[in-house]
């Protein structure tokens, strides 16, 4: 099992994560971004913007590891958050991360898998 990192605001998080966990991730964040991309589409072409589903992951594996995003609250995807919990026995970690820089960090992590 590789390392996956993701950077955030300020600093990083490291932990083990599975290829197949990853690929989860992947689609549940695509699906994400097409409900921001649908609030956008919807704002600029002044119609009435449809809610769109909130994005909740949760993984279980050496660590708990959870990102939550609704995409109702973010005028585009590139200003959109989420928010990330990390956590084991001895440790919590509850940030923010950029949307954007998580699935760079993903894509990243499954470049070398394929």
């Amino acid at each position: 099992m590789a390392q996956l990192t993701l950077n955030l605001i300020q600093g990083a998080v490291s932990f083990n994560f599975s290829p197949e966990a990853a690929q989860t991730l992947k689609g549940e964040i695509d699906e994400l971004m097409m409900g921001l991309k649908a609030i956008l589409t919807q704002s600029v072409s002044g119609g009435r913007t449809q809610p769109q589903r909130a994005m909740e992951y949760t993984y279980t594996g050496e660590v708990f590891v959870e990102l939550f995003c609704n995409p109702n609250i973010y005028p585009n995807p590139f200003a959109a958050k989420v928010l990330l919990t990390v956590k084991d026995d001895h440790v919590r970690l509850t940030t923010e991360a950029e949307l954007t820089r998580v699935i760079e960090d993903l894509e990243q992590y499954l470049k070398p898998v394929g």
